[in-house]
């Protein structure tokens, strides 16, 4: 009887030890795209009706691409071939349509069309969205409601002055590391076991509204207001019943959660890369999927605009409602090792990269070639 509670008590203690954050940190060292296999997830449905991207009249000569990036390590020429390029930096999936047809679809390293991806943060972008849909809702009134309305045990931290501008646009104020490594903000968000506890450890460190500063911590927050506000509702039943199943998504995805059941809002959606090609096109289309307003087109306006009340941030001018924005009117979504969803309305194309790693390249860049050299504007 005493050898087996000992045993009992060791496979408790080992369970416990498995199960803590220092192990996670030790066991998965590295955040990756398959870590959805890693963590407790709940899963996003799709329908049978499914939306099918045109199959184009004209398949893109890729290989001859005549294209040329210098970086630290390589110079890529016409030679090379536009899948060497991929290849060499770690892409995954890569895909390109215009006018709605489907002209570059290419996956690499074992992975295909069925296959999830963690997003990282290209889920702020799509939760981001999420907030545009909750207010024509009516779940939430305005971005101008205050982060306490919603999660009043954080007035203790500072935060009373927080608004939900401020997480969109990542000028709350809070200070946060955004490194995933051992002992680090971003870090214990990502391999903590408990989510609202992480958050009720930071601090505010500038005045809000006053200095950008990228925040895993900011689009986390945002993610439990939008859960407070949803009651009984998940953020993945949203994200299912207000984006998936409407855009007739080819895959079911899942959103990665805490030890609590909290999803981790400030990334790790892990779904195919042909359906986060759909968000793209539903930002393309100003929010409209087919004659149904899916989320406002004042949403999707406001969110692609620079905003003029904070030039005095520089670095803040490239980065609005959780999408980065270029001068000349493209926008994208960027995650950790490149899980990038690039928009450019003025050629209607979309471009979804995914990747295990960024490479050596400048993505954005890259992406803005690519449509120049095929003459797609």
């Amino acid at each position: 009887m005493k050898i087996v509670l000992k045993f009992t008590i060791l496979a408790i203690l080992i369970s416990s030890f498995i199960s803590c954050k220092l192990t996670r940190f030790a066991v998965h060292n590295s955040a990756n795209i398959d870590d959805y296999k890693v963590f407790k997830t709940r899963k996003i449905n799709n329908t049978e009706t499914k939306f099918n991207f045109k199959k184009a009249n004209e398949i893109k000569p890729f290989d001859t691409l005549s294209y040329t990036f210098k970086n630290s390590k390589k110079e890529y020429h016409k030679k090379e071939g536009f899948e060497k390029i991929l290849e060499d930096n770690s892409t995954v999936a890569f895909i390109v349509v215009r006018n709605d047809s489907l002209i570059y679809e290419k996956y690499f390293n074992k992975y295909n069309r069925d296959s999830k991806v963690n997003s990282f943060s290209t889920a702020k972008s799509i939760l981001s969205l999420l907030i545009g849909c909750a207010i024509d809702d009516g779940i939430i009134n305005s971005i101008d409601d205050k982060v306490i309305k919603y999660i009043p045990e954080l007035k203790e931290n500072g935060f009373g002055e927080i608004k939900i501008k401020n997480l969109l646009q990542m000028n709350s104020g809070i200070d946060f590391k955004e490194v995933y490594s051992a002992f680090t903000d971003a870090g214990n968000l990502y391999y903590g076991r408990d989510l609202i506890k992480e958050l009720k450890k930071l601090k505010i460190k500038y005045p809000v509204g006053t200095k950008f500063h990228y925040s895993s911590g900011d689009s986390q927050i945002l993610g439990l207001v939008l859960t407070r506000a949803l009651n009984d509702i998940s953020l993945s039943t949203y994200l299912e019943n207000r984006i998936w199943k409407p855009l007739g998504m080819d895959y079911s995805a899942s959103w990665s959660l805490d030890d609590k059941g909290l999803e981790k809002a400030f990334c790790c959606i892990n779904a195919s890369a042909i359906d986060f090609a759909k968000i793209g096109r539903l930002y393309l289309n100003n929010g409209n999927w087919n004659g149904t307003q899916i989320v406002s087109k004042n949403w999707i306006e406001k969110t692609i605009e620079y905003d003029e009340s904070i030039k005095i941030n520089p670095e803040k001018y490239f980065y609005n409602y959780n999408w980065y924005l270029n001068p000349n009117g493209t926008f994208y979504t960027e995650g950790f090792k490149g899980q990038h969803i690039y928009v450019d309305k003025a050629s209607n194309l979309v471009i979804v990269r995914l990747g295990e790693k960024f490479g050596e390249m400048n993505w954005p860049t890259f992406f803005e070639q690519l449509s120049k050299d095929y003459k797609l504007k």
